[in-house]
């Protein structure tokens, strides 16, 4: 897999995808990762990559032709451009497993007020969004969807049988994860449930499918009807598809 990331920032990227999991894909050549900044694209000595908006108002926009021509000289054959933006469907663990099938993802970073709108109908075949809140720039949008999607990809962790049962992931059928516990056995009177120490591995089984299902009834039962509407419409998960 080849992950592009363009932006303003390149140290700030690179020096993300040198840590933990990313690191450690990268170093052992799972995965391919190239930052590309967009100034190297703008027409001037001044490296100008925003103006003023048409038609007044607060903010800068980024200008088009640094955007499209940066994704133009890495883009391949098939290849993704996902774009970070509040305007995007919201990112999930099925978007990540969905995106770890491809061979090629380009990351459109903005910042500012976002791009002209010529770069996503030129482009951009995915936007996605983190959440209902705003960020400085596309940067950490990016990392965290690169991290999340990295994972899914094999050789990455240790064993997938972790990952599979990852919160939101369809191992857990898109429920929260359920709770662990490790040594000591028992701590300021909080004690280790019975079942996970009895070696009923059935047993232990049933006990975290029902911990799961408690978890996200308690905590994000938005979950359980997203999930529950999906199988009265015989439809599979909600996915964010090409544009």
């Amino acid at each position: 897999m080849r992950i592009d990331l363009l932006t303003l920032f390149p140290s700030m990227c690179r020096h993300a995808l040198r840590a933990g999991v990313l690191g450690r894909a990268i170093e052992s050549d799972l995965v391919r990762a190239v930052v590309t900044d967009i100034r190297q694209f703008t027409g001037d000595r001044h490296g100008t990559v925003d103006d003023n908006p048409y038609g007044g108002g607060a903010g800068m926009i980024m200008r088009v032709e640094p955007a499209v021509e940066a994704v133009e000289s890495v883009r391949t054959e098939g290849a993704r451009v996902i774009l970070a933006t509040p305007a995007g469907q919201v990112f999930r663990q099925s978007d990540a497993e969905e995106l770890a099938e491809e061979d090629h993802l380009i990351f459109l970073c903005g910042r500012y007020k976002g791009f002209d709108e010529r770069v996503r109908e030129l482009v951009v075949t995915d936007e996605f969004s983190l959440g209902d809140y705003i960020i400085s720039g596309g940067e950490l949008a990016a990392l965290v969807m690169t991290d999340a999607i990295v994972r899914r990809r094999p050789g990455t962790l240790n064993t997938m049988d972790s990952a599979d049962t990852d919160s939101f992931s369809s191992g857990r059928s898109g429920y929260l994860d359920a709770a662990y516990y490790t040594r000591p056995l028992e701590y300021r009177g909080l004690k280790v449930p019975d079942v996970l120490l009895s070696g009923d591995h059935r047993a232990i089984d049933e006990w975290r499918e029902e911990d799961s299902r408690n978890r996200t009834a308690q905590r994000r039962p938005d979950l359980l009807s997203a999930r529950d509407e999906k199988l009265n419409e015989g439809g599979g998960p909600p996915r964010k598809g090409r544009r």
